[in-house]
């Protein structure tokens, strides 16, 4: 099976994930094919070491989808000496050909549309930390990024209804499980904050950048800024001045749950 996005997953797949994230580590054999692009040093971090933990070797192959090669023949020469894929990659819908085109297990370690390995941890350790996400008021705050999506993905995936506040241009009332809205009218339990791509046209300081007024106008929620997060742009505060931070040990449970991932999609495959 391939991770792509978090809804190629089935909630078996989830629990199973998260199942796995609370035992003690196990191993593995054979060699990852590790493409990474740009700099992402938590997540190259956390996976690398997994890939170690797990009995993984790992070999860099730098821009593996930056080409011209037809992907059915890149993954016909290399399926033959890797055991899986784990890949950083701007272009999903090239990430997703190359998956298609392998005949073994792909993970998307991010690209553009999704980044499915950081919502699985961020939601594993919101439902370890607070009780099942089914009970709790989640709210993204900010325009559309490739984390939300990864967030509204789950929350079909879990049947759970989320919140979405961002500007009505971005709102699509069709979609199931997530409720936009300019202002959410009742406190919430968490607040998730994305940094803004260059792309959107959203201005520092403007009222979509999370400020203190704003966290006590929602009762003091649990605030999780997504990495790496910039005061002045998607906050107007600094978050480590807020009781509520969760951050800096929160992201620890990278390295738990892509250990976690490794293993699911590979005994999946088999």
């Amino acid at each position: 099976m391939n991770l792509i996005d978090i809804s190629d997953l089935q909630l078996s797949d989830i629990k199973d994930i998260w199942k796995q994230a609370e035992k003690p580590c196990g191993s593995l054999s054979g060699t990852v094919g590790w493409s990474f692009e740009g700099n992402g040093v938590r997540t190259r971090t956390s996976f690398i070491q997994a890939f170690r933990e797990l009995g993984l070797a790992h070999i860099e192959l730098p821009n593996l989808l930056k080409t011209d090669e037809r992907l059915v023949d890149l993954a016909g020469y290399l399926d033959a000496f890797y055991q899986l894929y784990v890949i950083r990659e701007s272009n999903h819908e090239q990430l997703r050909a190359f998956a298609d085109a392998s005949t073994r297990p792909v993970i998307n370690a991010m690209s553009k549309s999704g980044h499915p390995c950081e919502v699985l941890t961020d939601a594993f350790s919101l439902q370890k930390r607070l009780g099942p996400l089914t009970g709790l008021r989640i709210c993204l705050w900010g325009p559309p990024s490739n984390v939300f999506r990864s967030w509204h993905q789950m929350a079909h995936v879990l049947q759970f209804e989320m919140w979405h506040a961002c500007e009505r241009r971005y709102h699509d009332p069709t979609e199931a499980f997530v409720t936009y809205t300019e202002q959410p009218s009742s406190p919430m339990d968490v607040i998730i904050t994305d940094s803004w791509s260059s792309s959107l046209p959203s201005e520092p300081g403007s009222e979509w950048s999370l400020s203190s007024e704003v966290l006590r106008e929602l009762g003091m929620p649990v605030l999780l800024p997504t990495p790496p997060f910039f005061i002045g742009k998607e906050l107007a505060l600094d978050p480590t001045t807020y009781s509520k931070f969760i951050g800096y040990a929160q992201k620890a449970m990278l390295l738990r749950v892509q250990r976690a991932i490794v293993t699911h999609v590979v005994e999946r495959s088999r």
